[in-house]
C-alpha cells in the first residue's frame, strides 16, 4: 500500500515539473516552490551550527531561497534524479556564496588566514611532512591560540562552494557543479584531467592527520554538519573548524603544486 502511495506521489510530481517545464503553468510553478521552500530551512538551520553568532540565519534563508529557485530553473526532471538532493547542494551554495560576497569576515582576519596559509605552503616544503600548530605558530611568531581562533574565524570561508567558478582569471570560468553533471560525451582530455584530479585529492586526503581526514571525510562526503562531527569525534564546534581550515589548507597547497605542474 505504501509502495502505490510512493509511486502515485512520485508520478504527481512527474506531472507538476511537466506541467511548468514544457507548458508553462504558472501555478505548477507555485506548487514546487511551496513544495520544496522547506529545503532552505532545512539548510539554514544544519549550516547555521557552525557559524559565527553574528551570521544572521534570516540572512541565510534569504540567500537560499535564490538558491533553490536557480535549483528549480536548472534542474532537468527527465532524467529522474532526486531533486532533494541537487536542491540542498545549490541552497547551500548560494548561503555560502551570499555570506562571502557581504564580506562578513574582517579584512585584518583575512590577511592573517593568507600568512597561515603561506607558513603551511613553506613549512611543508621544509620539513617535507605537515607540520604541527607549535611549529607554524613559532614560525608566524603568534600563539597557538590566535592561530586556532584565525582558522575557527574563517572556518566558512575555507569552505567550498559548488557554484563557485574555478579556472584563472583570464581563463572562461566554469562553476564546480559543472563537473557533477553526468553528461553523455565527455573527451579523453576531460576525463584524463578529471581522473588525475581525483587521484591528487585521495593521495592528499589519505595523507592528512588522521583527524583532519576524517572531518574532511564525514564533511563533504558524509554531508555532516560541524556540530555533529563534534558529537561524534567528541571535541568543541570550534576545534573541528580548526581542523577543516587546517586540511583545506593543506589541500589547496596540493592542488596549486598539481596545477603548476600542468602549465
Amino acid at each position: 500500500m505504501a509502495r502505490v502511495y510512493n509511486q502515485e506521489k512520485v508520478t504527481k510530481e512527474f506531472d507538476t515539473w511537466l506541467e511548468w517545464k514544457e507548458h508553462g503553468s504558472r501555478e505548477a510553478e507555485i506548487a514546487l516552490v511551496e513544495k520544496f521552500l522547506p529545503l532552505v530551512n532545512k539548510v539554514a538551520m544544519r549550516l547555521s551550527i557552525g557559524l559565527p553568532n553574528n551570521v544572521d540565519k534570516d540572512d541565510l534563508i534569504s540567500y537560499g531561497r535564490f538558491g533553490l529557485l536557480d535549483a528549480l530553473n536548472k534542474f532537468d526532471y527527465k532524467r529522474g534524479l532526486q531533486f532533494e538532493t541537487y536542491a540542498m547542494w545549490r541552497i547551500r551554495g548560494a548561503m555560502i556564496d551570499g555570506l562571502r560576497e557581504n564580506d562578513w569576515i574582517p579584512r585584518t582576519v583575512r590577511d592573517k588566514a593568507k600568512k597561515i596559509e603561506e607558513a603551511y605552503t613553506h613549512l611543508e616544503q621544509h620539513l617535507l611532512r605537515s607540520p604541527t600548530d607549535e611549529e607554524v605558530s613559532q614560525h608566524l611568531g603568534v600563539s597557538e591560540k590566535e592561530l586556532k581562533q584565525v582558522m575557527f574565524d574563517t572556518s566558512l570561508s575555507s569552505m567550498l562552494s559548488i557554484d563557485e567558478a574555478v579556472g584563472d582569471e583570464e581563463e572562461q570560468k566554469i562553476a564546480r557543479h559543472s563537473y557533477l553533471i553526468d553528461e553523455l560525451i565527455i573527451s579523453p582530455e576531460s576525463a584524463a584531467e578529471l581522473h588525475n584530479l581525483k587521484e591528487v585529492l585521495i593521495q592528499t586526503i589519505d595523507k592528512l592527520p588522521e583527524k583532519e581526514r576524517l572531518v574532511v571525510t564525514l564533511f563533504y562526503f558524509e554531508e555532516l554538519t560541524l556540530s555533529e562531527i563534534a558529537e561524534v569525534m567528541s571535541l568543541s564546534p570550534s576545534r573541528i573548524s580548526q581542523l577543516h581550515s587546517k586540511a583545506i589548507f593543506r589541500l589547496r597547497n596540493t592542488l596549486a603544486k598539481w596545477k603548476s605542474q600542468l602549465m
